[in-house]
């Protein structure tokens, strides 16, 4: 199956393993392009939810991207679990580079659990470069880049939208439960009922047989897979979300203490947490744009990351008895161990703003068109 979008100048293709390939139909752009983005869906999604933000990069970026969305686990596949689904992504990844060998760079844009997806795919595609072993890494300090590749190519951008970095248990979002904190604590039992494996790692749930929660062995370089050397050796990492009316991700004082510095560092992230706070309100109540260029982004912060104290080995992770805040702290410090730029996003004003966590990707051109300046963001701050 081929065909050339009308307006874009881009042109498509179905791969072998179920995915779909984006690039310019100019071909002279074609062959000189060299950086591979690859795009992942959230749950029962697929490749065509990204769509349109591909087309969009290969019209501006002609001559510099080859986009990939993946579908290898789309739909009911999404359910087989955080883990089983990165080992897919990650074959998937493999598969496009060894077809295209004119690859140089590579960049992953991903919704919602695609983004704990391609956290566990680039665990598995990291690869330390020739001067440093598997031990010069682990010991590397906490702040320092990993030098390393990803799949053999050099790590640019890894953007998450709408990513529940923390997970679902109780943070309130899964519209199914309203928000109620009784039904909420219900699921952390029955999450592997609703949302089978999947939901046992986003409630935190599969802490089975003494092994710690996924997501929490994610925030480590754990047995023989690199997860945050791998997020580490991008040279950049964003997290764009929604700061209201987001029912799958409705976590707006969650995602800020994910910057938040640990114990040494409490004074400093109190003060920036209430600047934060007031600036929020703000936009909140008066969808205060930045930038008319993208009217929905309404806030901005880099991030740097912090040295801060957690535990270094998987092993002695194993027999601890944590409670949620425990379990939940442990995660933020884990992902504050690497520099962020936070992008929220308000879309307050919209008639589709319960539909937030669909606009924020523009998962269907014509009914969240009002999202397509995030996309615009997205690729005016792409490094390429």
């Amino acid at each position: 199956m081929e065909n050339d979008t009308a307006g874009t100048g881009a042109c498509s293709s179905e791969t072998a393993n179920g995915g779909e390939v984006v690039w310019s139909c100019n071909q002279s752009d074609a062959a000189s392009a060299n950086h591979l983005v690859v795009m992942v869906h959230g749950i029962l999604g697929s490749a065509t939810d990204w769509k349109f933000a591909a087309e969009q990069f290969v019209r501006m970026l002609p001559d510099k991207v080859f986009v990939h969305c993946s579908e290898r686990n789309a739909a009911l596949l999404t359910l087989d679990g955080v883990d089983v689904m990165g080992e897919r992504l990650a074959g998937e990844v493999l598969h496009v580079i060894k077809q295209k060998p004119s690859l140089r760079k590579i960049s992953f844009v991903a919704h919602s659990l695609g983004g704990l997806v391609a956290r566990y795919a680039i665990g598995i595609l990291f690869k330390p470069s020739g001067r440093e072993n598997a031990k010069d890494v682990l010991s590397k300090s906490c702040v320092e880049e990993s030098k390393g590749t990803i799949g053999g190519l050099e790590p640019m951008n890894f953007i998450t939208v709408a990513t529940p970095h923390l997970g679902s248990r109780g943070n309130k979002q899964v519209p199914l439960f309203f928000g109620v904190t009784v039904l909420e604590k219900a699921a952390v039992r029955f999450s592997h009922l609703i949302f089978k494996k999947t939901g046992q790692h986003l409630f935190l749930a599969d802490d089975i047989g003494g092994k710690p929660p996924l997501l929490k062995r994610m925030v480590e370089d754990c047995d023989e897979f690199y997860f945050m050397s791998g997020l580490r050796s991008f040279k950049r990492r964003v997290a764009y979300s929604n700061v209201g009316y987001d029912r799958i991700l409705l976590m707006p004082l969650i995602q800020f203490s994910i910057w938040l510095a640990g114990e040494q560092h409490q004074l400093d992230a109190i003060l920036n947490f209430l600047s934060s706070m007031t600036k929020y309100y703000i936009a909140l109540q008066w969808e205060d744009s930045l930038n008319e260029k993208y009217p929905h982004i309404v806030y901005e912060e880099h991030c740097k990351a912090y040295d801060t104290e957690v535990t270094e080995h998987c092993d002695s992770m194993l027999t601890e008895d944590d409670d949620s805040d425990k379990l939940e702290e442990e995660l933020v410090t884990g992902l504050s161990r690497v520099s962020w730029e936070k992008v929220d996003v308000s879309f307050h004003s919209s008639r589709l703003r319960f539909a937030a966590h669909s606009v924020i990707q523009v998962k269907d051109h014509y009914m969240h068109s009002e999202g397509t300046d995030v996309i615009q963001h997205m690729i005016d701050h792409f490094l390429v």
